[in-house]
């Protein structure tokens, strides 16, 4: 056993082992809160096909309520509820005034045990490895309470294989890790709780931490304002741009020479300072956020994602193989550029400007951006601006259709309701269509690791891993398929990224065709 300094993070320790050898235990030196779902201050819903785009663009008064969310049923308030309970994260303990580094988690003074297991204590392929972790702060001081957030992973670059551990929090301070040696290798966990309550605050004190604009223009007069979910109260009047078919909420400032109907675009504008000022005192020493999860979908093996459940696994390793499978195929896909990336891999072998078209073989395969908030530094017309849930109700559907989408990269710095309700609205266009055609295919695309980088305080592995435990809870027990796109990515050897890396892009698009074609 080693320690081991890991490029991405400030302290993670490692452990080694091999296949079967002897394995020995060795220790290693505020603004006012989000209120509750309310109503919004918009027009009635009424019944999909029948309702115009969106709701009247005229100005309203402000909201009572920082966070405006749409209503729900009783059932789906209920169900919203057991959600939000299943993925709720332990208490973590508040940052003392000043701040002082010297009480946070420190991998350096932590230990681990191997537990007893096996003949003699030796581990063999195939067997289960067990890890109980014990965090120590800084100053060598045993931590008391949980929180902390962990990712664990068996991976063998000369294998080129991996596997995602899955981890239990004891809440005192301890957590257990449990692998299945598929083979010999390596395990890394890294971890924080200090930084998880700065992350836990910001969302609930400053989900508008992203700056979301809106250009209004009206002959040779122009005006820039924010647009949000989350709207401070001020003085300005707000314009309403709630989609009357899905109930999705979305609000600008009203601008102060022209009206509501003048909104041509949609842009990321960047983020509040005082956000970034915030995780200064964190981000600084730990960017440790990332968190691993229960279950195993699968394993990587010489490069290759090999499934432990549902359809197997084949390889489209060439165009005429993707081709033949995509044969007589409408495909469309809807959501963030990390739905987009299929597409491009597609558009390789398939070329087409976010359409292909091949007359011949007939296979259409496109692709459309998911509608806002939408964090993007270019200008998105207002016509562009569509939901998944709208664009689904208008698939005809049936054995030859496949629906693909993913959403979660951009709605991370927003409270969790926001993201259930977009969830559930899409859910329903989904029955919606697999009653009208319930040969369909659909695949969902969870969401996965993002790694390190520039605005590490909004999108994060620690709201990401939130969102997947939602997709998975919400579309449970529907007619879909989903792409582990979050044990993808941890179980793989390559740096975690928002957008994965080639080899992990080309193992998910061979899932999807395998759903295509099974045979």
């Amino acid at each position: 056993m080693h320690l081991c300094h890991h490029p991405s993070f400030s302290t993670p320790f490692q452990l080694n082992y091999k296949e079967n050898s002897a394995i020995i235990n060795k220790s290693m030196t505020s603004t006012q809160p989000t209120a509750p779902p309310t109503a919004p201050p918009t027009a009635p819903h009424t019944a999909p096909h029948t309702a115009p785009p969106t709701a009247p663009h005229t100005a309203l008064p402000v909201p009572d309520n920082f966070c405006t969310f749409k209503p729900l049923s009783s059932a789906e308030a209920e169900e919203e509820h057991l959600i939000l309970e299943s993925i709720a994260w332990p208490e973590t303990p508040p940052l003392p005034v000043p701040f002082s580094l010297n009480q946070t988690s420190n991998a350096a003074h932590s230990t681990f045990i191997i537990l007893p297991g096996g003949v003699g204590d030796e581990r063999h392929v195939g067997d289960q490895l067990e890890v109980m972790i014990k965090m120590y702060d800084f100053q060598g001081n045993p931590k008391k309470s949980g929180g902390d957030a962990i990712v664990t992973r068996l991976h063998n670059r000369a294998l080129e294989a991996g596997v995602a551990g899955r981890v239990v929090d004891h809440l005192n301070g301890s957590y257990s890790a449990v692998f299945s040696l598929l083979w010999e290798g390596s395990v890394t966990l890294v971890h924080s709780s200090e930084a998880i309550t700065v992350l836990r605050r910001l969302n609930r004190e400053q989900p508008d931490r992203t700056i979301l604009k809106s250009l209004f223009r009206s002959g040779s007069i122009s005006e820039t304002t924010i647009c949000n979910i989350c709207l401070r109260q001020t003085n300005q009047p707000q314009c309403n741009y709630t989609d009357l078919r899905t109930g999705d909420l979305w609000f600008c400032y009203k601008p102060k020479k022209l009206s509501c109907d003048t909104r041509m675009n949609h842009i990321n504008g960047g983020m509040r300072s005082t956000a970034i000022e915030t995780m200064h005192l964190v981000l600084h020493v730990m960017t440790i956020n990332k968190v691993g999860k229960s279950g195993l979908s699968g394993y990587y093996y010489q490069g290759v994602w090999r499934s432990l459940g549902g359809t197997k696994v084949h390889q489209f390793n060439n165009s005429s193989a993707i081709s033949q499978c995509l044969k007589g195929k409408v495909v469309h896909m809807y959501g963030d550029s990390t739905v987009r990336q299929w597409f491009e891999y597609l558009d390789a072998s398939l070329p087409g400007p976010f359409m292909i078209w091949d007359n011949a073989k007939n296979i259409l395969v496109k692709f459309h951006l998911h509608g806002p908030p939408l964090s993007i530094f270019i200008h998105i017309p207002t016509s562009e601006l569509r939901y998944i849930a709208n664009e689904i109700d208008d698939v005809v559907g049936g054995t030859n259709t496949v629906v693909i989408f993913g959403i979660w990269a951009h709605l991370t710095p927003f409270p969790m309701q926001f993201y259930i309700r977009r969830l559930y609205g899409i859910r329903r266009a989904v029955i919606r269509l697999l009653n009208r055609a319930p040969d369909t295919l659909v695949v969902i695309r969870t969401p996965n690791l993002r790694g390190t980088n520039p605005y590490i305080f909004t999108f994060n592995d620690w709201y990401a891993i939130q969102q997947d435990k939602v997709v998975r809870a919400v579309f449970k027990g529907l007619n879909v398929q989903l792409v582990d796109a979050w044990e993808m990515v941890l179980a793989h050897h390559l740096p975690h990224h928002v957008h994965p890396p080639p080899p992990i892009i080309k193992n998910m698009v061979n899932i999807i065709l395998s759903h295509m074609c099974p045979q």
